[in-house]
């Protein structure tokens, strides 16, 4: 008895879209949207066309491959800009900001207050109580220097 047998293979290859295509939604990465595309694909000409399944299945193997390459063709060209490239680089979206030095900065390394939370930093010496800016970070390090 055959598996299938009684369920046109149409539904089968456009449910297989939608499951795909799903969970390019939930694990984003820019992969199984092209087999999703794929399988619709062959979904919609199996249901138009009388095409038999050995040739449904070369057709969505060929055209996930096709996809697949084309649209990693298309977006090394036409990269996705991200909308705030600084978004978790909390260093770097402090640059500008006014810190209070809450521990000296003696040697060229202290701590500094910036918002609610402390921070080490790198920098002129300066007394507690002194007002910096920040000039830069490196990693959870802030860089900083006196206001002119």
């Amino acid at each position: 008895m055959n598996l299938f047998e009684g369920i046109e293979m149409h539904w089968l290859w456009l449910g297989l879209g939608l499951v795909l295509a799903i969970g390019e939604m939930v694990i984003p990465g820019v992969f199984l949207i092209w087999m999703a595309l794929a399988a619709l694909v062959t979904g919609f000409a199996a249901w138009f066309l009388p095409i038999g399944v050995p040739l449904q299945v070369l057709m969505f193997a060929g055209l996930s491959l096709v996809l697949a390459f084309s649209g990693k063709r298309w977006l090394r060209q036409h990269p996705v800009e991200a909308a705030d490239p600084k978004m978790n680089d909390r260093g770097a979206r402090s640059v500008g900001e006014v810190v209070v030095v809450s521990e000296a900065i003696e040697t060229g390394q202290g701590r500094v207050k910036l918002g609610d939370s402390e921070w080490l930093a790198r920098g002129p010496d300066a007394k507690p109580g002194t007002k910096m800016r920040v000039a830069g970070s490196d990693g959870a390090v802030l860089l900083v220097e006196h206001l002119n």
